[in-house]
């Protein structure tokens, strides 16, 4: 049976997406570590804290997604952080993720959730790898 336009780029789809969340991913922990991108929230992570640790897995995290190296497991360790992340810092504050201001970490727990399950797509290290 012919395959569609659609369904033919959809692997290379998912390759993107995880790119572009990746590189955003990275962003937020960079920002907790250095300072960078643009202005940040508190001072950059030094210390040894729950927020260091974090900053460390979303920097090192991302960007072995951005690569797709490893990505099943690191994405199912990202998507457990998110998870943690949403039910220390969010979920106190209320229950719609809306109100409480969790729609990043929700949305990023469900994506790397994904990326776990499906594989990081063919542009990746892994898929040269032979391991996608």
């Amino acid at each position: 049976m012919k395959q569609s336009g659609r369904s033919r780029l959809a692997p290379y789809l998912q390759s993107v997406l995880r790119i572009v969340v990746a590189f955003t991913f990275t962003a937020h922990g960079t920002q907790k570590l250095f300072g960078f991108p643009g202005q940040p929230f508190h001072l950059p992570v030094l210390t040894l804290s729950l927020l260091s640790a974090a900053a460390v897995m979303e920097a090192a995290g991302g960007l072995l997604m951005l690569v797709g190296l490893l990505s099943r497991p690191v994405a199912f360790l990202l998507s457990g952080l998110m998870a943690f992340a949403y039910f220390m810092q969010h979920g106190p504050r209320g229950f719609w993720p809306i109100v409480n201001g969790g729609e990043l970490a929700v949305l990023y727990c469900f994506v790397w959730l994904f990326f776990s399950a499906a594989g990081p797509g063919p542009l990746s290290l892994d898929a040269l790898r032979g391991r996608a």
